[in-house]
């Protein structure tokens, strides 16, 4: 079974869910794993360097035409391409 079928078959068990206990527990752990991830997070601001690098970059994407239309963004996103064309071709949004 796929990630999206398991994400949908946990949310119908959710709303099913008649015991308040239960679903303590669960909305505690996932608080717990929450708090976990953001407090092992570290940001750091982007230098004016690599600000002016994305900038860069960005208008030399549109100038050789790699962008896409609102209508055309709007499509993709209905299919979920867009999400992995984005990922694939991202710069990272933290300094290492």
């Amino acid at each position: 079974m796929d990630l999206q079928s398991r994400k949908l078959n946990a949310i119908a068990y959710l709303v099913g869910l008649k015991d308040k206990k239960v679903f303590q527990k669960i909305e505690s752990t996932i608080f717990e794993n929450i708090n976990s991830v953001e407090s092992k997070r570290e940001f750091k601001p982007f230098t004016r360097q690599q600000l002016i690098d994305r900038a860069n970059r960005s208008n030399n994407d549109y100038l050789i035409g790699k962008f896409m239309t609102q209508e055309q963004l709007e499509k993709e996103s209905e299919t979920g391409k867009f999400m992995k064309i984005i990922w694939s071709n991202s710069i990272p949004l933290t300094t290492q």
